[in-house]
């Protein structure tokens, strides 16, 4: 969605007019941004240094850091435009609305077709039920494909705010657009029918709704609702089982199918204009969200969350949001705030979790999951994100444990239990279990044959170990064809291209994967070996700087060093005859893939290093 800029001066010229007025430099007294910025601090700042501040707080999406600092030049400077509209934005993005309305009202003195202002102007109308400034503030919110159905459906709530909920459904029918308009027209066509009373043609507008959308949770319960209360307890069922089949084990599903056999009734999922008009916000700002348009899903949900705070999934989308914009603290605070009663308080609990472990609070998430699975003993995402933290973490032997008794709860395992098998048997080859690791990464492999993880794990493992040579090339080159701009994956065939004597080969690869995964001391440390080999040994010795300097693990750094200073050569005489000696001091173990550390940011199904 883009909106009409107000046409003032750009920002430089703002610098330079604030900077007049006291220096622009931050100040080595300034607030860590991570923080809220105390008011006194601000009001003390010179002006060009709260801006400056703003900006960078932008720039780090620290929404609450610039919305304060742009409060403050606001104050200062109450005719600017352009200070006016980055303090509205900051405001809506942090969802203190009633500020932002405030914003808006001056905005639009300045200029009146600014779309976003007249969109939260016209949202305010609905909250105030004042449905007529409301629809003239609406037709003023912008134009393209998602502003036209945005403003449209939030104007048919207002229509049957006003008490005419047929003209409501007119307006949506009249909207020409893109397919993907069906699913959100029906369903709110269907709604406001609905919370109107013309029972038989919200169902037909709600059912073809279903139809065009069957994977879309409010969806499936706007009509399973509407057959519970229309006398059909048969039909809400199997709508229900129908949403299960394809996304399994939503609480909200397994609750509403026991309220719908215990005999209960369902209500309305929609009854008044501002909840109607919170679910739109909700429906186009988690679907934004999903495709890569964070921005806009912020506001639309921040609006959503204002006008209806009981909707019961606006907070969790929310959160999911800031999850993906790596902002852990604003989504362990709404994750927190899920109710009890709620049927995703459970998910809620597990999404904390793992923010707080994001966040680097280890001990907080393991306790949190602790007292999850003790409440939830059965519950296998609980089990799975306790198993990941504790993994994550390089507790090997907990988490091995945890997912054993997650494992041992299938009764016939499934294409979609691979993950356990794969993060057990990662989690056993780095506990040096090797005859249990390889047993469930082939269980995994079994049950999802072409997942490029398992491949290059177990390939990577045989490579590293000298057995089952070709059979593990040949995996971890069909986890390159299946992956092919995954530095670790290449990595993983570079190495094995090393361990068969493919120098040139190995080389190649393994110059790719930095290129990749320039920061990563096991990748650089493999390319300085392959450079050995084939007589590069200035350009070896300079890769294995490079991954002492990434602080590898620290077997991986005396092995490094000892390269260093002897060359590779005498390193590996030096290291067989230290392996000899551990062979007859202990019992043979199976050699353990090289990895590097674990990368908390990193997809956690993705090992590290080479594994």
């Amino acid at each position: 969605m883009t909106f009409r800029r107000l046409s003032l001066r750009p920002g430089a010229a703002i610098l330079a007019a604030l900077a007049a007025l006291g220096a622009t430099s931050l100040g080595a007294g300034s607030p860590a941004l991570a923080d809220a910025p105390p008011a006194d601090f601000i009001a003390r700042s010179a002006p060009a240094g709260n801006y400056l501040a703003a900006r960078l707080a932008i720039s780090e999406r620290d929404t609450a850091a610039a919305s304060a600092y742009y409060r403050e030049l606001v104050r200062i400077f109450p005719r600017n435009g352009e200070l006016l509209e980055r303090a509205f934005l900051t405001q809506l993005a942090e969802g203190s609305i009633d500020e932002a309305v405030d914003l808006a009202q001056r905005i639009v003195r300045i200029d009146p077709e600014h779309t976003l202002a007249r969109l939260v102007l016209g949202v305010r109308a609905i909250k105030t039920k004042q449905y007529v400034t409301a629809r003239s503030n609406l037709r003023r919110a912008g134009q393209g494909a998602i502003a036209e159905l945005n403003s449209t459906l939030l104007g048919a709530w207002s229509q049957f705010g006003s008490g005419n909920a047929r003209a409501g459904v007119a307006a949506i029918d009249a909207l020409q657009g893109p397919e993907w308009y069906a699913a959100f027209k029906d369903l709110h066509a269907g709604l406001i029918l609905d919370a109107a009373g013309v029972k038989k043609e919200a169902g037909q507008r709600l059912e073809a709704a279903l139809k065009v959308d069957p994977r879309t949770l409010r969806v499936v319960d706007a009509y399973g609702r509407w057959a519970s209360r229309n006398g059909n307890k048969k039909l809400a069922i199997e709508t229900y089982e129908a949403f299960d089949k394809l996304v399994p084990n939503d609480p909200l599903v397994a609750r509403s199918l026991e309220q719908l056999e215990a005999g209960r009734t369902l209500p309305a999922l929609i009854t008044t204009p501002a909840a109607g008009a919170a679910e739109v916000l909700y429906g186009l700002g988690s679907a934004l969200g999903r495709q890569g348009g964070e921005d806009l899903a912020l506001v639309y949900l921040q609006l959503g969350r204002w006008l209806d705070p009981s909707h019961p999934l606006i907070d969790i989308t929310l959160a999911d949001l800031f999850e993906s914009m790596k902002r852990h603290e604003d989504a362990i605070a709404l994750y927190q705030q899920v109710p009890a009663s709620s049927p995703f308080k459970v998910n809620a609990e597990v999404q904390r979790a793992l923010n707080l472990d994001a966040a680097g609070k280890f001990d907080d998430a393991r306790a949190a999951l602790d007292k999850v699975v003790a409440a939830n003993p059965k519950d296998m995402r609980a089990l799975m994100a306790l198993g990941d933290v504790l993994r994550s973490n390089e507790k090997f032997p907990e988490a091995a444990e945890v997912y054993t008794k997650a494992i041992d709860q299938l009764q016939a395992p499934t294409g979609n239990n691979w993950m356990l098998y794969y993060f057990r048997g990662t989690a056993f080859e780095r506990t040096k279990q090797w005859e249990k690791s390889e047993a469930d990464l082939k269980k995994a492999l079994e049950l999802k044959p072409d997942q490029p993880h398992v491949l290059n794990y177990l390939g990577y493992s045989w490579i590293d170990q000298g057995v089952n040579l070709d059979q593990g090339t040949e995996m971890i080159r069909k986890a390159v064809a299946l992956r092919p701009d995954d530095g670790f994956f290449i990595d993983s065939l570079g190495w094995a291209y090393y361990r068969t004597g493919h120098y040139d080969e190995a080389v190649r690869e393994l110059e790719r994967a930095v290129e990749l995964k320039p920061n990563e001391a096991v990748i650089n440390d493999h390319l300085g070996d392959a450079y050995w080999k084939v007589g590069r040994k200035l350009e070896a010795r300079f890769k294995w700087n490079h991954a002492r300097d990434l602080k590898p693990e620290p077997d991986e750094l005396a092995d490094i060093e000892r390269k260093i200073a002897v060359g590779l050569d005498e390193a590996e005489r030096v290291k067989a005859q230290k392996d000899e000696v551990k062979k007859t001091e202990v019992a043979p173990a199976a050699a353990e893939p090289q990895k590097a550390a674990v990368d908390k940011t990193q997809d956690p199904q993705k090992p590290g290093g080479g594994g």
